[in-house]
Order: C-alpha cells, then sequence, then structure tokens
C-alpha cells in the first residue's frame, strides 16, 4: 500500500508479470478511495525527503502519508465529503508522537502514536462500517513508511541508521485528505484542516 497501490480485490485483478500489483484503473473508470491524515509542512518534507532518498528507483509514486482507509468504493466520495467536512469542522488538530522506526522486512516505517487521531477515524469508520473491506475493519497502526520493497540488507542498515539519529518528538497532524487511485500517483479528491477548538470525538 505504502508504495502507492491498494491491494487488489481480488486474484482476477493481478497483473501478470507483476504479481501482487492491481493494474491501472481508465480515467473513465470509478476510481477506489483512499483516505489519509495530513501532515504539517515541516513533517511533510521530512519524510519525504526520506523517502526520496531511500525508496528504490520507479517505487516512490505518491508523497509520504498516514493511511487511515485503504480502499473505499468509488460510490461512498460523496458522502465522505460531507462526513470529512463535518468531522474536521469540529474537532482541533490530533496531537501526535513521532515515535520509533520499525522493520518492514523489505523496508522501515516510523510509528505514529495518536490515539484522538484513531478516534477520529473510528468516528468515519462507524459511518462507513458497511462500505469498508478487510483490510480497513480493524484498528490500524498508524505509521509513515519511509521505504519499501528494498533489499533487506539495504532495509536494515537504514533501520539502524533512523534508531541511532531520530528521537521520538511531536508530529503535526493537521487534516484529512481523500484521493482516486488510478495505478499511478494519486488524485487528490479533496481535503480539509481540522479547525474544532475542543477535543469532540
Amino acid at each position: 500500500m505504502d508504495d502507492g497501490y491498494p491491494p487488489p480485490a481480488t486474484p482476477s485483478r493481478l497483473v501478470i508479470g507483476d504479481p501482487g500489483l492491481p493494474p491501472p484503473v481508465r480515467a473513465t473508470e470509478a476510481a477506489p478511495i483512499i483516505v489519509t491524515a495530513t501532515m504539517g509542512a515541516a513533517d511533510q518534507r521530512f519524510f519525504d525527503g526520506l523517502r526520496a532518498a531511500h525508496f528504490p528507483p520507479g517505487r516512490n509514486r505518491v508523497p509520504a502519508h498516514i493511511t487511515l482507509f485503504h480502499q473505499l468504493p468509488p460510490s461512498s466520495l460523496a458522502e465522505l465529503e460531507e462526513l470529512v467536512r463535518r468531522i474536521a469542522g469540529d474537532t482541533p488538530p490530533p496531537p501526535a508522537i513521532l515515535a520509533g522506526a520499525y522493520s518492514l522486512g523489505t523496508g522501515v516505517a516510523f510509528r505514529i502514536d495518536s490515539p484522538d487521531l484513531l478516534a477520529v477515524r473510528a468516528r468515519l469508520a462507524d459511518r462507513l462500517a458497511g462500505l469498508l473491506g478487510a483490510q480497513d475493519r480493524g484498528t490500524p497502526r498508524l505509521h509513515v513508511t519511509v521505504q519499501n520493497k528494498a533489499a533487506p540488507a539495504a532495509a536494515r542498515t537504514l533501520l539502524a541508521a533512523l534508531a541511532r539519529d531520530i528521537r521520538p518528538r511531536p508530529l503535526a497532524i493537521t487534516g484529512l485528505a481523500v484521493h482516486h487511485y488510478r495505478g499511478g500517483p494519486w488524485e487528490r479528491a479533496f481535503s480539509r484542516n481540522f479547525r474544532g477548538r475542543c477535543g469532540v470525538y
């Protein structure tokens, strides 16, 4: 998912010669929807820089992101827009901590600790319950991937360096974004910043 591809819905959607990746969606077709939390500009630059430096060439198709929902049906777009608008309007920016880096086997991600962001996601999940696939039904481990599908030795080297050099610190979470997936870089549908003054979750 963190190289820009949602999981395939069924085995029949796999691309011959590139196992595990769904085919591109034509511009005229309805595209699956991905929902992410947006970060402050400084944090976005930090993670984008790590991805640019450490993703294998050709795999870094999307900016750094915190995925909240991996694949929602295109038919949910209108409901999502109203729901995101309302939640962003009554919710303050959720406090978050950039915690430790951890191994993906062939990559590295940073854990994000934010009970308040998980509460925001739970509000969305409650309304979208009938539309959630298996991957989106559980509570996610919030994270930002900075390397994926690299050689295991390269992943181990990067993990050791990040564990040595980067300490836990606050992370700015600014809003919610909804994207269309069409087989390459994501297409932003809309985004809303958190504007609430009191914690209403």
